[in-house]
Protein backbone atom coordinates (compact mmCIF):
# COMPACT_ATOMS: atom_id res chain seq x y z
CA UNK A 1 0.00 0.00 0.00
CA UNK A 2 3.19 2.41 0.91
CA UNK A 3 4.81 1.73 -2.13
CA UNK A 4 1.79 1.96 -4.25
CA UNK A 5 0.22 5.16 -2.93
CA UNK A 6 3.63 6.76 -3.27
CA UNK A 7 4.48 6.02 -6.52
CA UNK A 8 1.60 6.05 -7.93
CA UNK A 9 -0.08 8.91 -6.28
CA UNK A 10 2.88 11.60 -5.66
CA UNK A 11 6.29 10.28 -7.90
CA UNK A 12 4.88 9.23 -10.94
CA UNK A 13 2.68 12.42 -11.57
CA UNK A 14 5.96 14.16 -10.48
CA UNK A 15 7.95 12.29 -13.35
CA UNK A 16 5.45 12.43 -15.79
CA UNK A 17 5.26 16.40 -15.78
CA UNK A 18 9.24 16.69 -15.78
CA UNK A 19 11.19 18.16 -18.32
CA UNK A 20 7.99 19.44 -19.93
CA UNK A 21 6.56 15.77 -20.29
CA UNK A 22 9.99 14.56 -22.46
CA UNK A 23 9.93 10.91 -21.93
CA UNK A 24 13.57 9.99 -22.40
CA UNK A 25 14.76 12.55 -20.29
CA UNK A 26 12.75 11.41 -17.35
CA UNK A 27 13.76 7.89 -18.38
CA UNK A 28 17.64 9.07 -18.45
CA UNK A 29 17.53 10.93 -15.04
CA UNK A 30 15.81 8.11 -13.52
CA UNK A 31 18.33 5.47 -14.55
CA UNK A 32 20.99 8.00 -12.82
CA UNK A 33 18.88 8.10 -9.36
CA UNK A 34 19.30 4.27 -9.87
CA UNK A 35 22.68 3.72 -10.19
CA UNK A 36 23.13 6.25 -7.37
CA UNK A 37 20.83 4.01 -5.65
CA UNK A 38 23.19 1.06 -6.38
CA UNK A 39 26.57 2.86 -5.53
CA UNK A 40 24.92 2.91 -1.49
CA UNK A 41 25.32 -0.50 0.57
CA UNK A 42 22.51 1.67 3.28
CA UNK A 43 20.34 2.58 1.03
CA UNK A 44 20.01 -0.71 -1.38
CA UNK A 45 19.88 -2.42 2.03
CA UNK A 46 16.86 -0.50 3.06
CA UNK A 47 15.38 -0.63 -0.54
CA UNK A 48 15.45 -4.39 -0.56
CA UNK A 49 13.71 -4.26 2.96
CA UNK A 50 11.24 -2.45 1.68
CA UNK A 51 10.64 -3.95 -1.94
CA UNK A 52 12.69 -7.74 -2.47
CA UNK A 53 10.47 -10.05 -1.45
CA UNK A 54 10.86 -12.77 -3.50
CA UNK A 55 8.50 -15.67 -3.03
CA UNK A 56 8.25 -17.78 -6.03
CA UNK A 57 12.36 -19.25 -6.66
CA UNK A 58 11.84 -20.85 -10.42
CA UNK A 59 14.82 -22.76 -12.06
CA UNK A 60 14.57 -21.96 -16.12
CA UNK A 61 17.26 -23.21 -18.58
CA UNK A 62 19.48 -24.23 -15.93
CA UNK A 63 19.24 -20.47 -14.11
CA UNK A 64 18.06 -20.37 -10.43
CA UNK A 65 15.60 -17.04 -10.26
CA UNK A 66 15.27 -15.49 -7.10
CA UNK A 67 11.73 -14.36 -8.30
CA UNK A 68 9.16 -14.59 -10.97
CA UNK A 69 9.26 -10.86 -12.44
CA UNK A 70 12.30 -9.59 -14.08
CA UNK A 71 12.84 -6.08 -16.06
CA UNK A 72 12.42 -6.38 -19.50
CA UNK A 73 14.67 -5.39 -22.29
CA UNK A 74 15.07 -1.84 -23.28
CA UNK A 75 15.10 0.11 -19.98
CA UNK A 76 18.82 -0.34 -18.74
CA UNK A 77 19.83 -0.48 -22.19
CA UNK A 78 23.91 -0.36 -20.66
CA UNK A 79 23.55 -1.78 -17.67
CA UNK A 80 23.93 1.56 -15.57
CA UNK A 81 21.94 0.27 -12.91
CA UNK A 82 22.86 -3.18 -12.72
CA UNK A 83 23.53 -3.24 -8.64
CA UNK A 84 20.11 -2.17 -8.02
CA UNK A 85 17.41 -3.70 -9.80
CA UNK A 86 17.76 -6.62 -7.34
CA UNK A 87 16.61 -4.29 -4.36
CA UNK A 88 14.04 -2.92 -6.48
CA UNK A 89 12.21 -6.46 -6.33
CA UNK A 90 13.07 -7.99 -9.85
CA UNK A 91 14.47 -11.57 -9.66
CA UNK A 92 16.04 -10.72 -12.81
CA UNK A 93 17.74 -7.82 -15.23
CA UNK A 94 17.69 -8.27 -18.98
CA UNK A 95 20.22 -5.83 -19.93
CA UNK A 96 20.63 -4.27 -23.47
CA UNK A 97 19.51 -4.44 -26.37
CA UNK A 98 23.23 -3.68 -27.03
CA UNK A 99 24.92 -3.82 -30.41
CA UNK A 100 28.16 -4.62 -31.61
CA UNK A 101 29.39 -1.13 -31.98
CA UNK A 102 28.03 1.72 -30.06
CA UNK A 103 25.59 3.84 -31.77
CA UNK A 104 22.90 7.02 -30.99
CA UNK A 105 19.55 4.95 -32.17
CA UNK A 106 17.10 7.23 -33.76
CA UNK A 107 16.44 11.12 -33.79
CA UNK A 108 14.82 12.19 -30.93
CA UNK A 109 11.44 12.56 -30.04
CA UNK A 110 11.50 9.03 -29.97
CA UNK A 111 9.76 8.26 -26.74
CA UNK A 112 6.24 9.19 -25.71
CA UNK A 113 3.90 7.93 -22.99
CA UNK A 114 0.01 7.00 -23.65
CA UNK A 115 -1.30 8.12 -19.94
CA UNK A 116 -4.65 7.76 -21.40
CA UNK A 117 -4.17 3.97 -22.90
CA UNK A 118 -2.03 2.81 -20.59
CA UNK A 119 1.25 3.00 -23.53
CA UNK A 120 4.36 3.82 -24.50
CA UNK A 121 4.92 4.10 -28.19
CA UNK A 122 9.03 3.88 -28.89
CA UNK A 123 11.23 4.25 -31.87
CA UNK A 124 14.98 4.29 -29.99
CA UNK A 125 16.47 1.95 -32.51
CA UNK A 126 18.86 0.33 -30.33
CA UNK A 127 20.53 3.36 -28.94
CA UNK A 128 23.52 1.78 -27.16
CA UNK A 129 27.20 2.39 -25.86
CA UNK A 130 28.22 -0.65 -27.73
CA UNK A 131 28.87 -4.74 -26.08
CA UNK A 132 32.69 -3.26 -25.24
CA UNK A 133 31.13 -1.11 -22.79
CA UNK A 134 28.65 -2.88 -21.10
CA UNK A 135 31.11 -5.97 -20.86
CA UNK A 136 33.39 -3.29 -19.19
CA UNK A 137 30.74 -2.19 -16.90
CA UNK A 138 29.92 -6.02 -15.51
CA UNK A 139 33.28 -6.49 -14.78
CA UNK A 140 33.91 -3.51 -13.05
CA UNK A 141 30.45 -4.57 -10.99
CA UNK A 142 32.15 -8.03 -10.18
CA UNK A 143 29.85 -9.41 -12.45
CA UNK A 144 30.79 -13.09 -14.42
CA UNK A 145 28.10 -15.36 -15.36
CA UNK A 146 26.82 -17.33 -12.33
CA UNK A 147 28.38 -15.57 -9.58
CA UNK A 148 25.19 -13.24 -8.98
CA UNK A 149 27.53 -10.24 -7.82
CA UNK A 150 24.60 -8.17 -7.82
CA UNK A 151 22.13 -10.54 -7.15
CA UNK A 152 20.14 -11.67 -9.17
CA UNK A 153 20.75 -13.66 -12.32
CA UNK A 154 21.32 -11.14 -15.41
CA UNK A 155 20.50 -11.51 -18.84
CA UNK A 156 21.66 -9.86 -21.80
CA UNK A 157 20.12 -8.62 -25.35
CA UNK A 158 21.65 -8.66 -28.30
CA UNK A 159 20.88 -6.80 -31.91
CA UNK A 160 22.33 -6.05 -34.78
CA UNK A 161 24.33 -2.99 -35.81
CA UNK A 162 22.21 -0.79 -38.12
CA UNK A 163 25.03 0.13 -40.11
CA UNK A 164 25.51 -3.70 -40.73
CA UNK A 165 24.14 -5.15 -44.00
CA UNK A 166 21.22 -7.80 -42.87
CA UNK A 167 23.94 -10.21 -44.48
CA UNK A 168 26.40 -9.82 -42.26
CA UNK A 169 24.22 -10.18 -39.27
CA UNK A 170 24.78 -13.31 -38.00
CA UNK A 171 28.53 -12.16 -37.86
CA UNK A 172 27.76 -9.13 -35.98
CA UNK A 173 25.66 -11.04 -33.20
CA UNK A 174 28.35 -13.00 -33.26
CA UNK A 175 30.63 -10.21 -31.93
CA UNK A 176 28.26 -9.30 -29.26
CA UNK A 177 27.91 -12.67 -28.25
CA UNK A 178 31.59 -13.12 -27.50
CA UNK A 179 32.23 -10.45 -26.01
CA UNK A 180 29.47 -10.64 -23.29
CA UNK A 181 29.07 -14.06 -22.63
CA UNK A 182 31.92 -14.54 -19.95
CA UNK A 183 29.55 -11.67 -17.95
CA UNK A 184 25.72 -12.70 -18.94
CA UNK A 185 23.29 -16.06 -17.00
CA UNK A 186 21.53 -16.39 -20.50
CA UNK A 187 21.71 -14.08 -23.93
CA UNK A 188 18.23 -12.87 -25.74
CA UNK A 189 18.52 -12.59 -29.43
CA UNK A 190 16.31 -9.67 -30.29
CA UNK A 191 15.36 -10.11 -33.62
CA UNK A 192 12.12 -8.68 -33.26
CA UNK A 193 12.47 -4.99 -32.67
CA UNK A 194 10.38 -2.83 -35.38
CA UNK A 195 12.41 0.36 -34.93
CA UNK A 196 15.81 -0.87 -37.02
CA UNK A 197 15.08 -1.39 -40.66
CA UNK A 198 14.89 -5.05 -42.02
CA UNK A 199 15.55 -6.69 -38.45
CA UNK A 200 12.17 -8.38 -38.17
CA UNK A 201 13.00 -10.21 -41.63
CA UNK A 202 15.32 -12.02 -39.02
CA UNK A 203 12.68 -14.25 -37.54
CA UNK A 204 12.34 -15.62 -41.05
CA UNK A 205 12.89 -19.53 -40.68
CA UNK A 206 16.31 -20.21 -42.77
CA UNK A 207 17.42 -16.78 -41.59
CA UNK A 208 16.76 -17.50 -38.11
CA UNK A 209 17.72 -20.81 -38.73
CA UNK A 210 20.86 -19.78 -39.96
CA UNK A 211 21.37 -17.03 -36.88
CA UNK A 212 20.53 -19.60 -33.89
CA UNK A 213 22.24 -22.13 -35.00
CA UNK A 214 25.71 -19.86 -35.17
CA UNK A 215 24.87 -18.50 -31.55
CA UNK A 216 24.53 -21.76 -29.95
CA UNK A 217 27.28 -22.86 -31.76
CA UNK A 218 29.31 -20.38 -30.64
CA UNK A 219 28.48 -20.68 -27.15
CA UNK A 220 29.51 -24.30 -27.35
CA UNK A 221 32.82 -23.46 -27.91
CA UNK A 222 33.03 -20.53 -25.65
CA UNK A 223 32.29 -23.08 -22.78
CA UNK A 224 31.79 -26.94 -23.86
CA UNK A 225 30.43 -28.17 -20.11
CA UNK A 226 28.07 -25.06 -19.99
CA UNK A 227 26.99 -23.26 -22.90
CA UNK A 228 25.39 -19.85 -21.71
CA UNK A 229 21.54 -20.70 -22.59
CA UNK A 230 20.16 -18.49 -25.64
CA UNK A 231 16.51 -17.12 -26.11
CA UNK A 232 15.11 -16.06 -28.98
CA UNK A 233 12.65 -12.39 -28.58
CA UNK A 234 9.70 -13.11 -30.87
CA UNK A 235 7.43 -10.46 -32.34
CA UNK A 236 3.87 -10.04 -31.26
CA UNK A 237 2.45 -9.36 -34.92
CA UNK A 238 4.01 -12.38 -36.24
CA UNK A 239 1.06 -14.75 -37.71
CA UNK A 240 0.22 -17.86 -36.19
CA UNK A 241 2.19 -20.07 -39.03
CA UNK A 242 5.18 -17.94 -38.66
CA UNK A 243 5.30 -18.45 -34.92
CA UNK A 244 5.28 -22.36 -35.40
CA UNK A 245 8.19 -21.86 -38.01
CA UNK A 246 10.03 -19.53 -35.51
CA UNK A 247 9.76 -22.08 -32.89
CA UNK A 248 10.40 -25.04 -34.87
CA UNK A 249 13.88 -23.27 -35.72
CA UNK A 250 14.32 -22.47 -31.93
CA UNK A 251 13.57 -26.16 -30.61
CA UNK A 252 16.06 -27.74 -33.43
CA UNK A 253 18.60 -24.98 -32.93
CA UNK A 254 19.57 -25.50 -29.17
CA UNK A 255 17.54 -22.45 -28.14
CA UNK A 256 16.47 -22.70 -24.54
CA UNK A 257 13.79 -20.29 -24.08
CA UNK A 258 11.93 -18.10 -25.91
CA UNK A 259 10.43 -14.42 -25.14
CA UNK A 260 7.32 -13.45 -26.17
CA UNK A 261 7.38 -9.99 -27.08
CA UNK A 262 8.00 -7.28 -28.21
CA UNK A 263 6.55 -4.36 -28.99
CA UNK A 264 3.53 -4.39 -31.50
CA UNK A 265 3.41 -2.19 -34.98
CA UNK A 266 -0.64 -2.42 -34.19
CA UNK A 267 -2.42 0.73 -32.66
CA UNK A 268 -5.51 -1.00 -31.36
CA UNK A 269 -6.52 -0.33 -28.14
CA UNK A 270 -5.51 3.43 -28.43
CA UNK A 271 -7.59 6.06 -26.39
CA UNK A 272 -9.26 8.45 -28.45
CA UNK A 273 -7.19 11.01 -26.24
CA UNK A 274 -3.59 9.03 -27.76
CA UNK A 275 -5.27 8.76 -30.98
CA UNK A 276 -2.66 11.40 -32.26
CA UNK A 277 0.12 9.37 -31.52
CA UNK A 278 -0.65 6.28 -33.83
CA UNK A 279 0.68 7.90 -37.01
CA UNK A 280 4.13 8.13 -34.96
CA UNK A 281 6.22 5.05 -36.16
CA UNK A 282 7.51 2.82 -33.70
CA UNK A 283 6.93 -0.14 -31.41
CA UNK A 284 3.44 0.05 -28.73
CA UNK A 285 3.43 -1.79 -25.80
CA UNK A 286 1.98 -1.59 -22.60
CA UNK A 287 -1.93 -1.91 -22.16
CA UNK A 288 -2.85 -2.38 -25.86
CA UNK A 289 -0.59 -5.18 -25.99
CA UNK A 290 -2.01 -7.11 -23.03
CA UNK A 291 -4.38 -9.30 -24.89
CA UNK A 292 -2.31 -10.28 -28.16
CA UNK A 293 0.83 -10.93 -25.74
CA UNK A 294 -0.99 -13.23 -23.97
CA UNK A 295 -2.53 -15.05 -27.23
CA UNK A 296 1.31 -15.26 -28.13
CA UNK A 297 2.41 -17.31 -24.87
CA UNK A 298 -0.68 -19.76 -24.73
CA UNK A 299 0.03 -20.46 -28.55
CA UNK A 300 3.56 -21.23 -27.64
CA UNK A 301 3.38 -22.84 -24.19
CA UNK A 302 0.93 -25.17 -25.61
CA UNK A 303 3.30 -26.81 -28.38
CA UNK A 304 6.93 -26.59 -26.46
CA UNK A 305 8.89 -27.75 -23.48
CA UNK A 306 10.83 -24.67 -24.14
CA UNK A 307 10.66 -22.27 -21.48
CA UNK A 308 8.49 -19.01 -22.63
CA UNK A 309 9.00 -15.87 -20.97
CA UNK A 310 5.79 -13.88 -20.82
CA UNK A 311 6.37 -9.90 -21.45
CA UNK A 312 3.72 -7.53 -22.95
CA UNK A 313 0.73 -5.37 -21.51
CA UNK A 314 1.52 -6.64 -17.67
CA UNK A 315 0.42 -3.77 -16.07
CA UNK A 316 -1.76 -5.71 -13.16
CA UNK A 317 -1.31 -8.64 -11.09
CA UNK A 318 -3.97 -10.06 -12.93
CA UNK A 319 -2.51 -9.61 -15.82
CA UNK A 320 0.54 -11.53 -14.74
CA UNK A 321 -1.44 -14.32 -13.61
CA UNK A 322 -2.53 -14.63 -16.59
CA UNK A 323 0.25 -14.93 -18.27
CA UNK A 324 1.27 -17.48 -15.77
CA UNK A 325 -1.75 -19.26 -16.41
CA UNK A 326 -1.33 -19.95 -20.18
CA UNK A 327 2.31 -21.12 -19.73
CA UNK A 328 4.80 -18.30 -19.08
CA UNK A 329 7.53 -19.59 -16.67
CA UNK A 330 9.14 -16.35 -15.89
CA UNK A 331 7.37 -12.81 -16.64
CA UNK A 332 8.81 -9.44 -17.49
CA UNK A 333 7.82 -6.07 -17.21
CA UNK A 334 8.62 -2.62 -18.56
CA UNK A 335 5.69 -0.30 -19.34
CA UNK A 336 3.79 -1.62 -16.71
CA UNK A 337 6.72 -0.65 -14.43
CA UNK A 338 6.91 3.04 -15.79
CA UNK A 339 3.08 3.16 -14.87
CA UNK A 340 3.28 1.02 -11.92
CA UNK A 341 6.64 1.31 -10.36
CA UNK A 342 7.91 -0.58 -7.42
CA UNK A 343 4.10 -1.78 -6.59
CA UNK A 344 3.48 -3.55 -9.66
CA UNK A 345 6.85 -5.51 -9.10
CA UNK A 346 5.79 -6.58 -5.39
CA UNK A 347 2.44 -7.60 -6.62
CA UNK A 348 3.72 -9.55 -9.08
CA UNK A 349 5.99 -11.21 -6.98
CA UNK A 350 2.79 -12.31 -4.70
CA UNK A 351 1.23 -14.49 -7.54
CA UNK A 352 0.19 -17.97 -6.71
CA UNK A 353 2.01 -20.25 -8.81
CA UNK A 354 1.68 -23.99 -10.36
CA UNK A 355 3.72 -25.91 -7.91
CA UNK A 356 6.11 -27.44 -10.02
CA UNK A 357 8.34 -24.29 -11.70
CA UNK A 358 9.67 -26.51 -14.40
CA UNK A 359 6.01 -27.49 -15.62
CA UNK A 360 3.77 -24.93 -15.96
CA UNK A 361 0.24 -24.57 -17.05
CA UNK A 362 -0.48 -25.68 -20.63
CA UNK A 363 -3.63 -24.03 -21.23
CA UNK A 364 -4.56 -22.49 -24.79
CA UNK A 365 -7.40 -20.20 -23.53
Amino acid sequence: MILDLGYRRVLRPLLFRAYDGDAERVHDQTLRAIARLGESAPALRATAALCARHHHPRTVAGIAFPGLVGLAAGMDKNGVGVRAWGSLGFGHAELGTVTAQPQPGNPRPRLFRLPASGGVLNRMGFNNAGAEALADRLAAAGVRRGNRAVGIPLGVSIGKTKTVPLAEATGDYLSSLRRLAPYADYVAVNVSSPNTPGLRSLQDGDTLRELVAALVAETRLLDPDDPVPVFVKVAPDLAESALEEALAVCESGGARGIIATNTTLGRDGLAAADAARAAEAGGLSGSPLTRRARQVVAFLAARTELPVIGVGGIMTAADGQALLDVGAALLQVYTGYIFGGPALVAELNRLPVPADPTSPSRSTA
